[in-house]
């Protein structure tokens, strides 16, 4: 097989035409940051305009940051950015100890994990960073689960469409009662009021990035740290290392992230200018994903790289993207992953799963990897 076979293929897709896979990492990464592949659809063929046009519509949710390249992307983007700087996630590191600390202090047996730390710790961090009251999160797990669907072409549509219509009316109530009482912006100056007081998005922008918040906000840190957890617990030298060296839980997130991360495909980018990639044309108007899980495992720039090693130093992995695009909660994902896998391994030196492995369930997911449960004995 030629490294264009290896590197790069294409694929007809009915009714959108040709899309792109490139999976060597160098190559990946160059494309994530060139600037002649957007994520703007309106750039593509008329099929795709259509089809992320019924898709957006099916999900109730406008035109976000994800969807544009800058300068518009450049202005939203800065909206929120300052929230997630190292420094101010760093401030936020008691506070997700406490929330698992509690969480912990109750798990006893047998678990689903998920259940029981990896969903409640990112979604109260994130609802108490956008100021949303705690009663509801049961309710934002079950129609961000419904949305995340939306990136499975098989899914129920009209699940996807009830997620949707769902949290978008959660935003409308919540930004129409902010509204009405101005103090109330004033006085509680959280991440949703400190957008509304700053006035720089339109209503659609403001609902839009809202949902993008909260849905992105936890969804990708849950299945960062069941994924993670897994790894550990079936590579049992490497948890025992972890335990023995806890100075070295930083870089086995980032190993974590490299070997069995969240993000399993890029989202979508179309070619605005023909791209020679590793011998191959690819045309103007085309679609481009990048295999985030296999250039993570290219064995071209990565040691050994099936085998997982939470000693890798050199591990500049696409696990948070790569250019304009790079996750701009990376941060704080990093942060709540460091705390809930550190406090658990910590806590639990008999913890084990409950199952066999090859009974472990995965959604159904293009763009993620994302375990159904984990369950655990303690």
């Amino acid at each position: 097989m030629s490294i264009n076979e290896q590197v790069v293929q294409s694929l007809e897709v009915p009714g959108i035409g040709t899309t792109w896979l490139v999976s060597g990492f160098e190559e990946g990464r160059a494309l994530l940051s060139d600037p002649r592949l957007s994520r703007d659809e309106r750039k593509g063929p008329e099929a795709l305009r259509e089809l992320a046009w019924k898709n957006r519509a099916g999900m109730s949710m406008g035109r976000h940051l994800l969807d544009e390249d800058p300068p518009n992307h450049t202005r939203l983007r800065g909206q929120i950015k300052k929230a997630f700087t190292p420094r101010r996630v760093e401030n936020l590191r008691p506070r997700a100890q406490e929330i698992t600390d509690a969480l912990l202090d109750t798990v006893s047996g047998e678990v689903d994990l998920i259940d029981a730390l990896a969903f409640p710790l990112p979604m109260t961090i994130m609802c108490e960073l956008l100021g949303l009251p705690e009663e509801d999160r049961a309710d934002f797990r079950v129609w961000g689960a419904e949305l995340a669907m939306g990136m499975d072409p098989t899914a129920d549509r009209d699940k996807v469409a009830h997620g949707g219509k769902a949290l978008r009316a959660y935003f409308e109530t919540l930004l129409a009662e902010l509204k009405a009482d101005d103090r109330s912006v004033e006085d509680q100056p959280d991440l949703t009021r400190a957008l509304v007081r700053a006035g720089e998005l339109d209503h659609e922008e403001l609902i839009s990035m809202l949902m993008l918040l909260l849905l992105a906000g936890h969804t990708t840190t849950v299945n960062l740290i069941s994924n993670g957890v897994l790894a550990l617990l079936t590579n049992p030298d490497q948890l025992a290392l972890l335990r023995a060296r806890p100075e070295l839980l930083p870089q086995a997130i980032e190993e974590l992230l490299r070997h069995d991360g969240p993000l399993q495909v890029s989202l979508p980018r179309i070619t605005v200018d023909e791209v020679e990639v590793a011998g191959a044309t690819i045309p103007a108007g085309d679609m481009v994903h990048v295999v985030v899980a296999a250039a993570n495992r290219d064995a071209s720039r990565f040691l050994d790289p099936e085998r997982l090693d939470i000693t890798r130093t050199d591990n500049q992995h696409l696990g948070f993207g790569h250019g304009v695009h790079f996750c701009v909660g990376a941060a704080l994902a990093r942060m709540e992953a460091q705390v809930a896998i550190g406090t658990l391994v910590a806590r639990f030196p008999d913890l084990r799963l409950a199952v066999p492995v090859d009974e472990l369930q995965w959604e159904v997911n293009p763009i993620l990897r994302s375990l159904v449960s984990l369950p655990v004995l303690t």
